[in-house]
């Protein structure tokens, strides 16, 4: 069954558009599926010609329209199982069998078509239901999280969520990132736990931080006041493991200085010509939305600053990223690909660090990844 336009997979949001089993759904002839099914018919016509007993090809017969109706489209189970009554006729006047006999062949392949057609039909409507849930779900956690603009301030932005599966698109990974009278403020973030749920919790995340940016005066403030708000969001679902890691970004208005603060997130790195450096925090903290009383009277860590040179790119990433494995469970090190060249287009640095997590996977990313450049244009110098 074909899914309707609005259905199928789109390229919003930086999101995965690779191709959903849904989509594909009724297969090709050639393929897998009816490969299977062509097998059984040709295995149930040699079990009856050359089998040591009688019929011992018929239950094959009967499997072919039956696999074809679970994998196939219905016009594909449908011809199967012409086919397979047809054959199963050949088979009997070859063989002499009387015509009782080749009558009730007939009835117990046909029967079992008609059940296979049953089948195909029911399984097509589960997963157009399916489509239509998941394209809602979609379309929400587009509308939660859209494209970030091209260029903000003195930097140039790029940013893409890769989904590790086309049947779960929907994760809990975020970025943001506006204008404010702060200078250029960035979000990236993972919330726990995936699903509806999870875009909850982004939302709320993404809400909070893009109101919050145009107010609080520094980083960690600002870091705070999500923690608030997140914490509250996981009161009112009464889920007290709920949290958020994330790192906070605020870029000057020249350009020049990049100030972070990492709540429990993977480092970002700092990506120069031939060169990537890790940009470790210099005072561990917890995720947000944790819970954790806030003490009167003590500050929270300065955010961490660092220089921006003209080209140069902040590259941030959800752990998608550095726990992907390969075949043999070694976890990934992005540093290796960074360091190959220059990269001032922040989309040519997204796209190489997509292509080594995959290839590095063998193409079967375990989690989800979003990934976000921010890089300094070279005449904002």
């Amino acid at each position: 069954m074909r899914l309707p336009p609005r259905l199928r997979p789109g390229r919003g949001s930086g999101l995965s558009s690779r191709q959903d089993p849904v989509e594909t759904y009724g297969g090709r002839v050639l393929g897998t599926p009816g490969a299977i099914a062509i097998l059984l018919l040709i295995g149930g016509v040699l079990m009856d010609l050359y089998g040591p007993y009688a019929y011992l090809g018929l239950p094959l017969l009967a499997a072919a329209p039956l696999a074809a109706g679970a994998m196939l489209s219905f016009a594909m189970s449908a011809a199967f199982g012409a086919l397979a009554c047809t054959t199963s006729i050949l088979v009997d006047l070859h063989l002499g069998r009387p015509v009782s006999g080749l009558l009730v062949d007939l009835a117990d392949v046909a029967m079992t078509s008609a059940l296979a057609m049953g089948i195909n039909i029911l399984i097509g409507r589960q997963q157009y239901r399916l489509a239509q849930a998941r394209g809602v779900a979609e379309a929400a956690q587009r509308a939660v999280l859209p494209d970030p603009p091209a260029r903000v301030g003195p930097v140039a932005v790029a940013a893409r969520y890769e989904a590790a599966q086309s049947e779960a698109r929907i994760g809990g990974d975020l970025f943001a990132v506006q204008m404010t009278p702060f200078g250029v403020r960035a979000v990236i973030g993972d919330v726990r736990g995936k699903g509806l749920q999870a875009i909850t919790s982004v939302s709320v995340a993404i809400g909070a931080f893009r109101q919050e940016a145009e107010q609080a005066p520094t980083l960690p403030l600002l870091a705070r006041q999500l923690d608030l708000a997140l914490s509250r969001e996981s009161e009112r679902v009464g889920d007290a493991e709920e949290f958020t890691t994330a790192i906070l970004v605020e870029i000057s208005a020249d350009g020049g200085t990049a100030r972070l603060v990492n709540r429990g997130h993977p480092s970002p790195y700092l990506v120069r010509t031939n060169e990537a450096v890790l940009l470790e925090p210099a005072v561990p903290e917890l995720p947000l939305g944790m819970g954790l009383p806030v003490v009167e009277g003590v500050e929270p860590p300065p955010a961490d600053a660092v220089a921006l040179p003209p080209g140069a790119s902040l590259l941030l990433f959800t752990d998608g990223v550095t726990e992907a494995r390969d075949a043999s469970e070694v976890f990934f090190d992005p540093a290796p690909g960074l360091s190959r060249g220059r990269y001032s287009d922040p989309a040519a640095l997204v796209d190489t660090l997509v292509a080594d997590v995959k290839a590095w996977t063998g193409y079967q990313p375990q989690d989800d990844m979003a990934i976000m450049a921010l890089t300094r244009e070279a005449e904002a110098a």
